[in-house]
């Protein structure tokens, strides 16, 4: 069944209300927000061809990909979803878990008539498109995984690791999963806490512009952001015993897993082995964690070839 999407959504967190948005955007693309029933997701989409889902990190919202998607939209059509809890999507209280995140996904491609896709997954979106593909492999034809670990599978720091760089870029899941004090103590310092997050990850302090940070700080000051951004943090409980079961049958589709050589690097696709019988590694030269914005130009190169052999190639 074929969704009807609601009035076109506007505002703040939409295409008719962000800043940087490359020239032509806007006509392209469209906001809406789909009702799944007990949900309602807002994505981005447009384009034409193969359908291609990019689902992004923490603590961003589709914005993340602004600079990637006009380029692959002239190949794919293009879905760039705010995943539960994120940006214009509903927040509901529960629902954090991989299963159930993935399973809003899913459902959302159904709806858009989408029965097989591409996807591509950064951050906590790499966790959710590895639960994704693992729960329905027969819907994804290929699957890109970037900059994230995945829990309950990749090596996790010690209760007192060393104070290394990775430490300072993965203390954050220790804090986010806190039931309530996080909160308390980030409310009205989102500038501090998300700032220092961006600062920490970039390939330098400074890769991930301001006034960009300034975005995603503004859409978490919304009511009830600041409180949904944590909430899958706090369901990894759920998701690691989740992902001990989907390990045990390894992906079969092609992946490419992606690293920022200032980052994870090369870390991501050891970790994708595990779950993976047929992974290709990218490491970015001069990338950190953000690779959508650090580095679009390498990233759309990369997913062109990469999905080029099975009938996508570029002009």
């Amino acid at each position: 069944m074929t969704l009807v999407p609601a009035e076109p959504v506007t505002g703040f967190g939409t295409v008719t209300a962000v800043p940087d948005l490359p020239a032509g955007f806007a006509e392209r693309f469209r906001s809406n927000r789909y009702d799944l029933g007990d949900i309602s997701l807002h994505a981005v989409t447009g384009g034409s061809g193969p359908a291609l889902l990019l689902v992004g990190g923490w603590p961003q919202f589709w914005w993340q990909w602004r600079k990637v998607m006009l380029p692959l939209s002239e190949h794919f059509t293009v879905i760039a979803v705010d995943p539960r809890g994120v940006g214009r999507s509903d927040r509901p209280e529960t629902g954090y878990d991989s299963v159930t995140a993935a399973q809003d996904l899913a459902r959302l491609m159904t709806g858009l008539g989408h029965e097989e896709f591409r996807l591509v997954g950064h951050d906590v979106g790499m966790m959710l498109a590895y639960a994704l593909a693992g729960d329905h492999p027969s819907r994804v034809i290929q699957l890109v995984l970037a900059e994230a670990a995945l829990p309950g599978i990749s090596d996790d720091p010690s209760a007192l690791p060393p104070a290394t760089r990775a430490v300072q870029a993965t203390w954050h899941f220790m804090f986010n999963r806190l039931p309530s004090v996080n909160e308390k103590l980030v409310e009205g310092r989102e500038d501090l806490y998300f700032g220092d997050q961006f600062a920490t990850k970039g390939a330098t302090p400074d890769a991930m512009p301001s006034e960009a940070v300034d975005v995603y700080v503004e859409a978490l000051r919304r009511p009830g952001a600041l409180h949904a951004s944590f909430q899958p943090y706090r369901a990894l409980d759920a998701t690691i015993a989740q992902n001990k079961v989907r390990m045990r049958t390894p992906l079969t589709m092609p992946v490419l897993a992606v690293g920022g050589a200032a980052f994870r690097g090369a870390g991501v696709a050891s970790d994708v082995r595990r779950v993976a019988t047929d992974v290709e590694e990218l490491v970015i030269e001069g990338c950190g964690h953000y690779v959508p914005e650090e580095a679009p130009g390498a990233l759309v190169s990369a997913l062109l070839t990469f999905f080029a052999p099975t009938g996508s190639a570029p002009a």
